[in-house]
């Protein structure tokens, strides 16, 4: 009894993971760069919210004690260290945003390299047999456009958080200067 059960449990367990690799053999070589590719994207995107939540903050408190202590803040001097100030947060703000604005395009390229591939290993198949059964052609091309399903899924969540990381990235450098006021 206890056997089965257990056996019930790991069939269970192992389900999903069976489908995850069922999805990846279908998808072909391509689908485990488009994992990479997202696994890399959502790591620049974590990065940002944990930044944005937890280290601008504090950043962003140093230098406004850097510039609070400043005994006099209107001369030409003091207004470029206030833009330095202010330049070292916007920079702390967005450095990697180009590297996220560049991995959700890449997605779907890698996805149509993945569909590309597939529809060639289709042809080849076809010559090799010397038959253009429909049947099996159809399977080949959702074979090969499960890279490029993946790759649109990856792009678009990825823009999705690119998009809404630069609404806040550009409105908290918008509030810099106000909190830098030269008195």
């Amino acid at each position: 009894m206890h056997a089965e059960a257990f056996e019930l449990l790991q069939a269970a367990l192992a389900a999903p993971f069976q489908s995850v690799e069922d999805f990846f053999r279908l998808g072909g070589w391509v689908l485990k760069w488009i994992l990479l590719a997202a696994l890399f994207m959502w790591t620049l995107i974590l990065e940002r919210y944990w930044y944005i939540a937890r280290v601008h903050p504090q950043r962003l408190a140093q230098r406004l004690e850097v510039w609070h202590r400043r005994s006099e803040r209107r001369s030409w001097f003091a207004r470029r260290i206030r833009e330095q100030l202010i330049s070292e947060l916007k920079i702390g703000l967005s450095a990697p945003l180009p590297l996220i604005r560049v991995m959700v395009p890449l997605a779907p390229l890698l996805g149509l390299l993945g569909t590309v591939t597939g529809m060639l290993e289709v042809f080849d198949g076809m010559t090799a047999a010397g038959s253009s059964d429909v049947r099996a052609m159809a399977y080949g091309v959702s074979h090969a456009m499960i890279a490029t399903l993946a790759g649109l899924v990856v792009s678009l969540i990825g823009l999705f958080f690119s998009v809404q990381l630069s609404a806040r990235v550009r409105a908290e450098s918008e509030r810099l200067p106000d909190l830098l006021l030269p008195e």
